[in-house]
């Protein structure tokens, strides 16, 4: 017995020898980001620095009080945010799972049996015939053990595509961050846009007012024919529809923030005016290396590559053999009474195999295959959405610059446009202007004030875009 166990014992640490000598090995090649190939400068005509408005938190890049309740309501309450936390917790659970993928398995069993065989049976006859009776008891407990040594690295890495999956959702969830700040000041900005735009509707709609009471005073005085009335008030009827529409236009605005917020319909409270909202002229892009690191989509998108890789390792070394330690050792006995009777009742057992793949109708030389296709897959990807992030600063940078230029000359235009019908109406009561020239006056106005609205909105949009686009927002 005991020369059994010691050549057992020897058995075994020539098993564990043979797992450390090839535990280095590891099939697959380990990570590395390709070039990126990415300009040193956003634009040829703007030099920039390393400083990026990337890094400011979004409370202060932000600064209006209701603005930044309305984004610290979503970052709590939003669905699409709730959803992303869910599968990191999802992953994260994997990840603990992976610490102990190394580690054997080990089973615990308890078994009982009871035979009685035919008298004319073999079994029968042998038992009746050596031990006097025909019935038969076994009773056992035991551990069992099953462990695959990782000597070709397929289950590290396994565990590297894990821990990637799981990084990557993190990533994902600080994109969704991202993009829900974005779209919640963005959402704002439209409701300070459709308030602007309302009171213009507002204003022009009393001076439409006041320019029928004027045509009719006209018309009483033989001055103005019918007509005169009737083009001045649908003119006043154009204002009042477009007044109509921008309240729709704001009440659906503003529940689609209040659906972002994770509410139900309502009003959305305003901190400033679109007129009052300070706007910067200039923001910090950093140069287009740093989008490696400040965007989440962009960080996602590489960590998916290295998922793809480990799995392409993973995929490798399925075409090696594996190689599996088995064991057990319990308690065995023919008699309940002489279960537990200690040494006589133990026993263990103790196997190594190699499994090495012949033929497999070429599936794994196929996933061999499909994996490198989809490692190589993944790395345009990588590429394609650092494209995307470049260019999306690039054109938010020209935008910044180019609606700076647009509100200034838009700014000039109301102001030559007030003055038009200011003049219009004083020449149109000294009889020297026509109706027509009043209204064309103030159809004019409407729409300059209409468009220097919304290109004061475009440069709150564009300052969000580029914020955005430079990966702010989530931290």
């Amino acid at each position: 017995m005991q020369r059994t166990f010691f050549s057992s014992y020897r058995l075994y640490i020539g098993i564990l020898a043979l797992a450390l000598i090839f535990s280095g090995c590891k099939v697959g090649q380990n990570y590395q980001r390709p070039n990126a190939n990415l300009p040193e400068q956003y634009s040829q005509r703007v030099v920039s620095d390393t400083v990026t408005s990337a890094q400011i938190p979004w409370r202060a890049f932000f600064r209006d009080t209701e603005l930044q309740n309305l984004i610290g309501q979503a970052l709590i309450s939003n669905f699409d945010l709730q959803l992303a936390i869910k599968r990191i917790e999802e992953n994260q659970a994997y990840v603990r799972q992976t610490r102990y993928a190394l580690l054997p398995s080990v089973n615990a069993q308890i078994t009982g049996s009871t035979v009685t065989p035919s008298r004319n049976s073999l079994n029968g006859l042998s038992l009746e015939n050596f031990i006097g009776t025909r019935h038969l008891e076994d009773f056992s407990a035991n551990l069992a053990l099953s462990w695959e040594l990782d000597i070709w690295g397929r289950i590290r890495r396994q565990n590297e595509a894990t821990i990637a999956s799981f990084l990557q959702t993190e990533e994902a969830a600080k994109a969704v961050r991202t993009d829900l700040v974005a779209n919640v000041a963005t959402g704002y900005f439209n409701v300070l846009l459709l308030d602007a735009q309302l009171d213009v509707a507002n204003r022009n709609l009393a001076l439409g007012d006041t320019i029928v009471k004027l045509v009719r005073l006209q018309k009483q005085a033989g001055d103005v024919t019918e007509l005169a009335v009737q083009q001045a008030e649908a003119q006043r009827q154009t204002a009042d529809l477009l007044r109509s529409q921008l309240e729709q236009a704001l009440v659906i605005e503003q529940n689609g923030i209040r659906q972002l917020l994770g509410g139900w319909p309502g009003n959305v409270a305003r901190g400033s005016r679109l007129t009052t909202y300070p706007i910067a002229d200039t923001l910090l892009t950093g140069v287009p290396a740093q989008l490696l690191s400040n965007r989440p989509d962009v960080r996602a998108s590489e960590l998916g590559l290295v998922v793809a890789n480990a799995r392409a390792g993973v995929a490798k070394a399925n075409l090696y053999p594996a190689l599996t330690i088995t064991g057990s050792v319990g308690l065995n006995s023919f008699q309940a009474a002489n279960w537990f009777a200690l040494p006589n009742s133990l026993f263990y057992n103790l196997a190594a195999g190699l499994t090495q793949p012949v033929f497999l109708r070429r599936q794994l030389k196929t996933q061999v295959e499909v994996a490198d296709i989809q490692r190589d897959a993944a790395q345009i990807q990588f590429q394609q959405r650092l494209s995307v992030a470049v260019k999306e600063v690039a054109n938010a940078m020209v935008r910044v610059e180019k609606l700076q230029e647009q509100e200034r000359v838009a700014t000039s235009r109301v102001q030559t446009l007030q003055g038009a019908i200011n003049n219009a109406r004083l020449l149109f009561r000294g009889g020297m202007a026509t109706y027509l020239e009043v209204i064309t006056a103030q159809s004019n106005s409407l729409q300059a004030e209409l468009t220097l609205a919304d290109l004061k909105r475009q440069r709150l949009g564009a300052m969000v875009e580029m914020y955005r686009a430079l990966g702010g927002g989530w931290k």
